[in-house]
């Protein structure tokens, strides 16, 4: 991919953002867009697909290849395209209802996959297009819409789940954070894998246990801490802890291995994409059999 120059200009969208005031989403759509101008890609030049949720109205608010899709689908989707043109780069999004919810069983399959694209979660702990359910990150005990008297389930620890299914790039942000948040987004594209990044968000609706606030006083970058991204272990225990600060940035990231177009033998030293051995049929014929 030869890089060439983008501007703000190319991504911009006449369709208003319709996120509720102070919604972290107004950030993490600054931030992409920072990134792929940052890192030289016009909007022809990548494809983004979007979950169904808050964060999926960002697919009419930037121009470009975009893509709607079913609610916690949009992984299967995206690692679809991904295998089709491994010359464009993929970035799925979805918020935490829908991917570990209706879509963990895709998310599982393509970390274990290691398919070449990009994964970012959009993380307010709750489903707030639909008015604020509880979603399976939601702490125990917080009244949500549709549990007035507190939560009655304990959350699933997202990112022990994560670093259980053997990832190979796993990032954590703040949407509060749009420098860091643009450093981050650049480094899972160009990673060769799957890459996770977690961004936690306020809601300022529906979630008022983790506020912008609360997340601004939190989290903290582990470059600040000399965090050595390529120690499994000590990822792992620090993403996990966050009783009493968050970690955010790069917090692993395995280089040199194998994505999964890489790990099949019948693709060695074949130089065409999937997406150009594909030909048109005329099926006519075909169905002329059951008429």
């Amino acid at each position: 991919m030869i890089p060439s120059k983008a501007s703000a200009q190319d991504y911009h969208s006449e369709n208003l953002c319709t996120w509720c005031d102070g919604c972290g989403n107004y950030g993490i759509h600054s931030a992409i867009k920072r990134a792929l101008i940052e890192l030289g890609l016009k909007p022809y030049q990548v494809l983004l697909c979007f979950d169904v949720g808050c964060h999926g109205n960002m697919s009419d608010k930037l121009l470009g290849y975009r893509f709607h899709g079913l609610h916690g689908r949009v992984i299967s989707l995206a690692s679809g395209a991904a295998l089709a043109n491994p010359d464009v780069p993929v970035i799925a999004l979805s918020g935490d209802g829908g991917c570990f919810s209706e879509g963990i069983g895709h998310l599982v399959h393509a970390m274990r996959s290691n398919y070449n694209m990009t994964f970012i979660l959009h993380n307010n702990s709750n489903y707030g297009l639909t008015t604020g359910q509880a979603s399976a990150l939601t702490p125990r005990g917080e009244q949500m819409n549709t549990s007035p008297l507190g939560t009655v389930e304990d959350p699933l620890n997202s990112m022990d789940f994560i670093f259980s299914l053997n990832p190979t790039f796993v990032a954590r942000g703040f949407s509060g954070n749009i420098r860091q948040l643009t450093d981050i987004i650049k480094a899972a594209v160009n990673h060769q894998g799957f890459s996770y990044v977690d961004i936690l968000q306020g809601c300022p609706t529906y979630n008022k246990f983790a506020t912008h606030e609360y997340l601004l006083g939190k989290c903290y970058d582990v470059k600040d801490a000399n965090h050595d991204t390529s120690d499994f272990n000590q990822a792992r225990k620090i993403a996990t802890d966050t009783s009493e600060k968050i970690s955010t940035g790069v917090l692993y990231q395995a280089k040199g291995i194998p994505h999964f177009l890489e790990r099949l033998e019948a693709r060695k030293g074949v130089e065409t994409r999937l997406v150009d051995e594909v030909s048109e049929i005329n099926m006519e014929d075909y169905f002329k059999k059951f008429m």
